[in-house]
């Protein structure tokens, strides 16, 4: 078979996808926004994802890893066991959910430049391992640009992106909506994985993916980020600023990235940093309906 090799843009940042199986290529469908012919752009790819349907690596291929870490926080979210080898290569084995087999292998040199991904002959759900593996690498490879790839949901509204931070069923898809109900000219941009960006002339933009949970919002736009807001289930409506420490813990508890790699560590708190420090945070304690919207609302548009 010819091996395919497409461009995807998200950010400003452009990645390659390579694979001979055009069935592989042809589940990205939520990355077809994102796609791009730009030949400046693809001499300037910051990782190459190539797509194996070859099955897992055997066991002689594994004894050259040293197992670091196993993230397995929450049962209903996939397991990623994480190993790296003397040569500073690495592995990540991943799983849908905490208690299930792994489904897929992605190898990757020190960089995470040029990487691999094994896909097992019986995964039901190679889509999964797709999408995994390329927010795995975006997130590891944009930390250095000032980039953060968050978990969040995000509504823009007067031209400003608004990011609405939670844990797992804290209610951020909810309160997104309850915007939509609220303001006619709000808009969904991203439900679950958006990206917020510095940029050059330190404006702070936030943008759309092709990661977008539940929800199929997959728009390759931007806005300005105009606030941040922390959400917590309550029994009542009541929003306040919050000092930078809050702000910082809360924003790096929502951003993806290896966590346990000192330089990756540094970089996520550079931006971070530059992020609280230049755009309103707040905390959100409400309830799901549409007065949390217009209360949040009213909070916000103070500062503009």
């Amino acid at each position: 078979m010819k091996t395919q090799r497409k461009y995807y843009c998200v950010a400003e940042h452009c990645f390659a996808v390579q694979s001979n199986n055009d069935v592989l290529l042809s589940l990205m469908t939520n990355y077809e926004p994102f796609l791009t012919t730009d030949g400046d752009l693809h001499n300037n790819t910051i990782f190459a994802l190539h797509i194996e349907q070859d099955g897992l690596l055997n066991e002689h291929q594994r004894l050259s890893y040293t197992h670091i870490f196993t993230d397995n926080s929450e049962k209903d979210m996939p397991r990623i066991e994480v190993y790296k080898n003397n040569e500073g290569n690495w592995l990540f084995r991943i799983s849908i959910v905490a208690d299930s087999p792994i489904c897929c292998e992605l190898t990757s040199n020190a960089s995470f430049s040029e990487t691999q991904l094994h896909i097992a002959h019986d995964c039901q759900d190679t889509h999964f391992c797709i999408d995994n593996a390329l927010m795995l690498l975006y997130a590891f490879r944009t930390a250095p640009l000032k980039t953060l790839e968050m978990h969040a949901a995000v509504v823009v509204k007067e031209q400003l992106g608004y990011v609405f931070l939670g844990h797992s069923g804290t209610g951020k898809s909810t309160h997104a909506r309850k915007w939509l109900e609220t303001f006619p000219d709000a808009y969904l941009l991203n439900d679950d994985n958006p990206i917020i960006r510095v940029m050059d002339n330190e404006e702070i933009r936030v943008y759309g993916s092709p990661w977008s949970g539940k929800t199929p919002c997959y728009k390759n736009a931007h806005a300005t980020l105009g606030g941040i807001v922390k959400l917590t289930q309550a029994p009542h409506n009541l929003i306040h600023s919050i000092p930078l420490p809050e702000a910082y813990a809360h924003v790096y508890s929502s951003a993806s990235g290896m966590k346990i790699e000192r330089q990756i560590v540094e970089h996520l708190y550079n931006t971070i940093s530059h992020v609280v420090t230049h755009i309103p945070c707040y905390l959100l304690q409400c309830l799901p309906n549409t007065d949390a919207a217009q209360v949040c609302w009213e909070k916000i548009k103070e500062k503009y």
